[in-house]
């Protein structure tokens, strides 16, 4: 994780504190824990964080996850090894993710509900809202795994 760039972990200690009580909250929610892994390569695809790709790419496969289906991530629409629930979570994923060029329109909402209950939506999004976070803090802060 070394970079020439600030280390928030010492500089500003506060800050990861409040990023690490998100990503416990969003970790108590009762949402699949193999979702969740997906949800979280997915998003560290689309937004270049080599750390996290890195980290959760290896949770996921330490949690079960086959190495197909991670290497099928990127391709998740055409891939037939996705049920229809973890493609509704990938859609939003993308969605939010890509928020200023996909928007979440009525038609994406729609197909996310026909999978997930309004209180698993919220969970879903806020999952979706941590790890893009640690991605912006990966990637802004240039961190990067550990060869």
């Amino acid at each position: 994780m070394t970079s020439k760039r600030n280390n928030y972990h010492q500089t500003a200690p506060r800050v990861f504190k409040a990023l690490y009580a998100l990503e416990q909250t969003q970790a108590g929610f009762p949402l699949e824990g193999s979702l969740r892994e997906l949800i979280k390569v997915r998003a560290s695809q689309l937004n270049g964080c080599a750390l996290c790709l890195d980290m959760h790419s290896a949770d996921a496969l330490q949690r079960g996850e086959s190495a197909r289906r991670l290497l099928a991530l990127g391709a998740w629409e055409d891939a037939p090894f996705f049920s229809e629930r973890e493609r509704a979570a990938l859609l939003w994923t993308d969605t939010l993710t890509l928020l200023a060029a996909r928007h979440a329109s009525d038609a994406v909402y729609a197909q996310v509900a026909a999978q997930f209950d309004e209180g698993e939506i919220a969970e879903l999004t806020l999952a979706i809202v941590t790890i893009n976070a640690w991605n912006r803090f990966g990637v802004g802060f240039a961190m990067r795994p550990e060869r």
